[in-house]
C-alpha cells in the first residue's frame, strides 16, 4: 500500500469505501482531506455507491428519526440507527419530498421551508430565501431533485399560487433561485389537478399530473434538465372509467409508469416510455379494493432488477420483476415520501 500513488490510492480505492468510512479518512492527512474533498473525487464515489446493498430506509415517526439497511434476501430492515435532524423541527414534522444521490430534498411543515439534506453525512442547507422563495405549500406545489450536464444540482420548484404559476430553479452551484418560463395550459393551475413529485431520468424529470375525479384529464409533463424546456406528453391509454393514477419509475435509466385505474375493482399495467409513446410491459387482473392500512408505495428501483415497496406503515416488500408481479403488493398512490424514503448512502454534498 505504501508503495502506491496517492492518486491511485485516493480514487481506485477510496472511491470504493462506505460513505462515513470516507468521513474518517479525511482526518489522515491534509493532502487526503483535500483530494477527498474535490467534485471528482465525490462524482466518482456516488457512482460506486449507487448499488443495492448501499440503499438505506429512512423512516420517521411522531417520536423518532431512523436510518434501517435493507436485507433483500428476505425482503426486511436490518438493525435500526437513530437519527438526529442537524435542524429545529418541530415533533418530527418533517417532509420527504424527493431524493437523488444521497440527497433528500425535505420540508419543515411548520415553516414550509425547504431543505437539502444528506442524513449519511449530516449536512443540509436551506433552500429558504427572504424574498418568498424555498418555501413549499403541500397539495399545492411540486418539486423535482436533478443534476445537470454540468454536475450542477438543482431544484426545480413549480408553485401554485392564486391561479397563477411559477416556476423557479434552485442552483447548488451559484446558490440561489431563478424564474423559468413554462408555457402550459391554463387549467393545470387549477388545485383540481394533483401533480406528483419530479422523477428524474436520462436527463429530464418527469411528472403526472391527474384530475382529480373520473374521466378527468392526464398528462405526463417533462423537464429537459439542460435545456430547461418543458412539454407535454400523453398518459398510457388506459381506461378513464374510474380513478388514475400513475407511478413513474427510473429503470436503468429509462422511465416505466405503473398505471393503476378503477374504482369497485382496480388494474395496473406496468409501461415503458419509447420517445413520446408508452409500451406496455406487463399487466394484471382486476383486483377488490384495497384497505388504506395495506396500500403500497414504490420507493425505489434496485439495480438487481426488483422493486422496494413501503406500505403506509413502514412494511417493506419487494415486487420481483422475473416473477409474476402483483400477486400480494399494488402499488396505488404517488410515492411523495411523508412517512420515509429509500435512499443511497453518499458523501453528496448541499452545498458548495
Amino acid at each position: 500500500m505504501a508503495d502506491l500513488p496517492t492518486h491511485t490510492i485516493v480514487f481506485e480505492i477510496l472511491t470504493r469505501l462506505p460513505a462515513k468510512h470516507v468521513g474518517r479518512s479525511k482526518s489522515v492527512c491534509k493532502q487526503w482531506y483535500a483530494l477527498l474533498s474535490t467534485q471528482d473525487f465525490v462524482k466518482i464515489h456516488c457512482s460506486r455507491s449507487v448499488v443495492s446493498s448501499n440503499q438505506r430506509v429512512l423512516l420517521i415517526d411522531d417520536l423518532t428519526c431512523s436510518v434501517r439497511p435493507i436485507i433483500s434476501n428476505n425482503n426486511d430492515y436490518g438493525p435500526s440507527s437513530t437519527v438526529k435532524f442537524p435542524f429545529h423541527h418541530q415533533n418530527n414534522d418533517v417532509s420527504i419530498l424527493s431524493h437523488l444521490n444521497g440527497l433528500l430534498c425535505v420540508c419543515l411543515n411548520h415553516t414550509y421551508e425547504l431543505l437539502l439534506w444528506n442524513p449519511t453525512t449530516t449536512a443540509f442547507k436551506r433552500l429558504s430565501t427572504p424574498d418568498s422563495h424555498g418555501f413549499y405549500i403541500n397539495n399545492l406545489d411540486a418539486i423535482g431533485l436533478y443534476v445537470d450536464v454540468d454536475d450542477d444540482y438543482k431544484v426545480l420548484h413549480i408553485k401554485r399560487r392564486s391561479g397563477v404559476l411559477g416556476v423557479y430553479v434552485y442552483s447548488r452551484e451559484v446558490d440561489s433561485w431563478r424564474n423559468i418560463p413554462f408555457i402550459t395550459r391554463q387549467e393545470y393551475l387549477s388545485p383540481h389537478f394533483n401533480w406528483s413529485a419530479g422523477t428524474f431520468c436520462g436527463g429530464t424529470l418527469y411528472f403526472t399530473v391527474c384530475e382529480c375525479w373520473i374521466g378527468g384529464t392526464n398528462v405526463v409533463i417533462c423537464f429537459d434538465v439542460n435545456s430547461e424546456q418543458f412539454k407535454e406528453i400523453s398518459f398510457p391509454p388506459v381506461p378513464s372509467n374510474g380513478m388514475v393514477q400513475g407511478v413513474l419509475v427510473n429503470v436503468k435509466n429509462v422511465l416505466h409508469m405503473f398505471a393503476s385505474t378503477g374504482m369497485f375493482e382496480m388494474t395496473i399495467d406496468l409501461w415503458t416510455l419509447q420517445g413520446d409513446y408508452w409500451i406496455k410491459v406487463l399487466s394484471c387482473p382486476p383486483i377488490p379494493p384495497i384497505s388504506l392500512s395495506l396500500w403500497c408505495d414504490i420507493t425505489h428501483y434496485v439495480t438487481n432488477g426488483n422493486w422496494f415497496v413501503m406500505t403506509k406503515l413502514g412494511k417493506l416488500f419487494i415486487i420481483e420483476m422475473d416473477m409474476k408481479p402483483f400477486e400480494c403488493f399494488y402499488p396505488v398512490s404517488w410515492f411523495r415520501g411523508f412517512k420515509g424514503a429509500v435512499f443511497v448512502q453518499t458523501i453528496v454534498s448541499p452545498s458548495i
